[in-house]
């Protein structure tokens, strides 16, 4: 069952939620604008806050249930744990977008919500106020995600959510890798540039 847990956990984050509801609601593909990234920052740039927020839900429940199921089917810690990474690897390389993807940090989110309320709020808490002070999206995700693994050593939790934390972050920095070049070099975009990058020519695909 861990297996079949970590399979559908793979499948489940593979879905590109972005790409699908921006398609199905503005007639694009989220790749060509912005980032190119298909998050849920770039479609705030691209389509606003509601679009946004439903892409956000999307990708936290793509973490989030794969973790529930493996509950529910009673696996150890450890199996609970890998469907969760599962997920955040089938978002971060998924087989429908030929292995390309997000960055992991809604679906990563969504797992931690399940496995730590108390992390999980630490993380977004986190976020805000990173983003607030500095409009800088990527650098909230990377410090609220590296918040994670403090509060569950604070809290005395137990090692398998470390585990994940710890491997969840490290998919998280690797998948910003571009992202803290750019931060070092003061080029990185801001939450704030909504429409600039969005509204001219599609980006070329790499």
């Amino acid at each position: 069952m861990t297996v079949a847990a970590a399979v559908l956990g793979y499948l489940l984050g593979a879905v590109p939620s972005g790409l699908v509801v921006v398609r199905v609601l503005r007639g694009i593909d989220i790749r060509a604008y912005g980032s190119g990234n298909i998050g849920a920052t770039n479609v705030f740039r691209l389509a606003g806050l509601p679009t946004a927020a439903l892409v956000l839900l999307l990708d936290v429940l793509k973490g989030a249930i794969p973790v529930l199921l493996a509950r529910a089917w009673g696996l150890s810690p450890v199996g609970v744990v890998l469907a969760g990474l599962a997920a955040v690897a089938g978002h971060d390389w998924s087989p429908f977008l030929r292995f390309r993807g997000g960055k992991g940090v809604a679906t990563s989110l969504g797992a931690l919500l399940v496995l730590s309320p108390a992390a999980a709020g630490a993380a977004v808490a986190v976020w805000i106020i990173v983003v607030a002070v500095t409009r800088y999206s990527s650098l909230g995700s990377l410090l609220g995600a590296a918040s994670a693994p403090v509060v569950l050593w604070l809290g005395g939790e137990p090692r398998e959510h470390m585990g994940f934390a710890l491997a969840a972050v490290a998919l998280i920095v690797y998948a910003h890798r571009g992202n803290i070049g750019r931060l070092l070099q003061g080029t990185e975009s801001r939450v704030t540039d909504r429409r600039e990058e969005a509204t001219g020519p599609p980006r070329p695909r790499a």
